[in-house]
Order: C-alpha cells, then structure tokens, then sequence
C-alpha cells in the first residue's frame, strides 16, 4: 500500500465557493488574452506511459486535492469579490494524448504558451502526454506538458499534484527529499542597493517575430553550477547574479543606457507533503543590483566573488522579511470595499501607471525537484523537468529554473512583442556564458 491509500484531504462539498486571494485577484483584473497568464511545465520520461492508468491515476490526483477542482463562479456585476466555485469532478478531460507526430512536442509547447485553460471549467488545467517518435533524439519516451491557469494556481503546486499521479500510477512512493540544509548564517549589516524609487531597467527591444501575441521560449540544459563548500551563497544567488549580468550584457550590446537592475524573485515557504496547499502560494521579493555593481562583475579584474557575497545577503535579508504576497498595497486594492469590477478598473490604471517601476525581470528558481516523478517500471523516473514562467509586458522576459538528475533546466520565456527566437537563443547563451563565469570566479 502506497503512502497515498487515503486522501489528503476530504472531498469538497458541491458549490462551495470560496473568496479569490489577493493574488488571484490581482491576476484575474490584469488578464490580457494577447498574453496569456500561463505556467508551462514539461517532464521528460524515459519510456510510455499506459493513457487508461495516466487517466485514472490524474483523476484520483485532483480528488487527493480538491482545491483544484474549481471554476470561477458566476456573479453579478456589483458583487465584491470574484469567487471560486469548488465541483465534486472535472468539467472537461483533463489529460489528452495528442498524435505522436514529428511536430507534436513543439505544438504542446506553443498551445501551452499560447493558450490559457479557462476559468470557467473545473480544473483549470490540462495535461497533454506526448509519445516521441522513435527516431526523436535523444532517444524514446513520453513528455507530459502541464498548462496552468496562473490565475488560479502555480508551478509547485500542480508539480505536486503531479506527483501524486505518478505515485497512484506506479504504486511507487513519491515521498518529497527534505530540502538542503544550511549552516545558520553569520549577522551581516545590508548592504547598500539603489533606491526602490528609481526605474529600472528594461530589457531592451530585439527583432519580435511579429506572430500574433503570446511568448516565445527557448530551454537549456546545463551542469548546476558548483559552488565551494561552505560558501555563504546559494546555487539561487548564483542564479540571480547570472540573470543579472546576462540583461546587462544584452542591454550594452542594444546601446541601451545602465540602469539599476531589478529582478523579481518568488519564495515559497510551503511544504511539500501531500498536505501542501494548493494555489498560488509564492510571495514577491525584489533584488536589486547597481549598474558598478554589474560593470564590476564583468570586468577584467573579476570581482565575481563580491558580488556573489552581496547578492547573498541581500537575498537572506529579503526572505526573512514578512511580507504580503504581492505587497500591502496588493491587500489594499484587494479589500472588498467596492465592487469587484471597480477596483479591476483601478487595478488595471495603477498598473499602467506604475510600469516604469516594475521589475527588469522575474528570476523563479524552483530549486531542486524534490519527487522523483516515478511512474513506475514501463515509463520511468523523471530525467528533466522544466518550467516556464508567463513574460508579460513590460517586463518581457522570464527566466525559470530547476534541477533534476543532477541538470539544471533553464527556460527563457519572452513576449513576441520585445523578441524574437533569434534574440532568445542568443540570451540563452549569454545565460549560459556568465553561469560558468560565476564558478570559474568566486574568490
């Protein structure tokens, strides 16, 4: 008997309806069908998966936490809050096999960019199962391609919605690692960082490809960086020092003028057991960066290891802060003080308003995958496991990481308005490039 014999949760009564978190809220109100708020996730398998058991078993996943079995309810125009509606099944089929056509992989993955699960029916999510063709390098197998409606919920957890199937499909426990432990950290003073008042930069423009809206992407995988042992930073730090130099390179090389560099970065405090609750479970910070600070890195000299020094600390001081999810000013727009679609309105004005403020970019490193994604003899463990984050205007470019097998798996998603696949592929280099800069210069 698997460690998943019984529920994690009871199931939900029909229409119990729920009030939308701030930060569905906040998404719902800023939704744009030109870019669609979508979280791609894409897992690689060795072998084929059986579609009665992938079924069967993702069925059972969604009843093993029903927060996700939920649609947007229905309201008038003057009610207060947005609601979702919780169902006792899916209102539509959730996992599809699709035709294992030479393009097959390539269309999930723009349908997953591209087209957003409504929130209209229960779940706001899709699976689609890809067999590779037999002379698809590198070799056979199956990828499972997971849209999600970022309105209603995140990354980490339809990843571990997705672990539960794999562990009802294979009868093989799925049990999460415990996450890497660190040595407490020596009081350091903060350092100092520019001002939050001042725009940042943007990425600058490239050649867009011109198709009709929606993201581009581009993947990667790379060794994770080392790092020494007992070094004061993380593999995160690393990450974000990376994504930093790479916009700055990216920029000098467009004739656009140093900025500070702000960078976005979700921190997830929620475990990982069957208990995790479900939704949008992240919260905001921001990690800012001086155009000395990144010139300095990338001088002859190498002050790589500064750099990284600070970031980490800057890093460690941001997560310890408590703070709302998307900020206090997120929970004022939010009270149910007017009408709901007053305050989408205002929501939507704010937002254009404060664009020159917004972060350069949004670094979301979701870390090592703590499952192992069995699916059991025939289709096998998970070799790599990618993310990708939505690339809205005026940001433009998202970077997402994660590591699995011991390979980090980096997605570069970008608005086809800001670039093209040309410029992706170059900034997938330069990603590349100043990872390896920040191991071969840490001292």
């Amino acid at each position: 008997m698997t460690a998943l014999a019984h529920p994690a949760q009871p199931h939900s009564p029909a229409r119990r309806r729920i009030p939308f978190p701030t930060v569905d809220e906040i998404a719902r109100h800023c939704h744009q069908s030109t870019e669609p708020e979508t979280v791609h996730i894409e897992v690689h398998l060795p072998g084929p998966l059986n579609p009665g058991r992938l079924r069967s078993a993702f069925a059972e996943a969604l009843h093993h936490h029903p927060r996700i079995l939920m649609r947007e309810a229905p309201g008038p125009w003057y009610r207060r809050r947005y609601e979702w509606e919780l169902t006792e099944s899916p209102d539509v089929e959730v996992v599809t096999f699709p035709p294992p056509t030479q393009d097959a992989l390539k269309q999930a993955r723009t349908r997953a960019l591209d087209q957003t699960p409504p929130l209209t029916a229960s779940p706001p999510i899709r699976l689609e199962a890809i067999s590779l063709p037999h002379d698809t390098s590198p070799g056979t197998g199956t990828v499972l391609v997971l849209t999600v409606n970022h309105t209603a919920l995140d990354g980490p957890a339809c990843l571990r919605i997705l672990a539960t199937a794999a562990e009802l499909y294979s009868g093989h426990a799925n049990a999460p690692t415990a996450p890497p432990t660190r040595p407490p950290d020596p009081p350091e003073p903060p350092t100092d960082t520019p001002s939050v008042w001042t725009p940042p930069a943007r990425v600058a423009p490239g050649t867009p490809d011109h198709s009709p809206g929606g993201n581009g992407m581009a993947l990667a995988e790379l060794p994770v960086p080392h790092r020494p042992k007992g070094s004061p930073y993380t593999v995160n730090d690393q990450l974000m020092v990376t994504t930093a130099l790479m916009i700055a390179r990216w920029n000098r090389e467009h004739g656009q003028r140093p900025r500070p560099m702000r960078i976005t970065m979700p921190v997830d405090d929620r475990s990982r057991g069957t208990d995790m609750p479900i939704g949008n479970g992240t919260r905001l910070v921001e990690v800012t960066f001086s155009p000395e600070e990144l010139a300095n890195a990338a001088a002859p000299d190498h002050r790589m290891g500064e750099l990284l020094h600070r970031t980490a600390t800057r890093t460690r001081a941001l997560k310890s802060l408590p703070r709302p999810q998307l900020g206090h000013g997120a929970a004022l727009l939010t009270a149910p003080l007017v009408p709901v679609a007053w305050r989408a309105t205002l929501t939507r004005g704010l937002r254009r308003a404060a664009a020159p403020w917004t972060s350069t970019t949004l670094l979301s490193n979701i870390g090592r995958i703590p499952y192992p994604l069995d699916f059991g003899d025939t289709a096998g463990r998970a070799h790599a496991v990618w993310f990708s984050a939505p690339a809205r205007m005026p940001r433009g470019l998202t970077v997402t990481t994660a590591s699995t097998a011991g390979r980090l798996h980096v997605a570069l998603r970008w608005s086809r308005t800001l670039l093209g696949p040309g410029d992706g592929a170059h900034l997938r280099d330069l990603f590349e490039h100043y990872l390896h800069t920040t191991e071969e210069h840490q001292a």
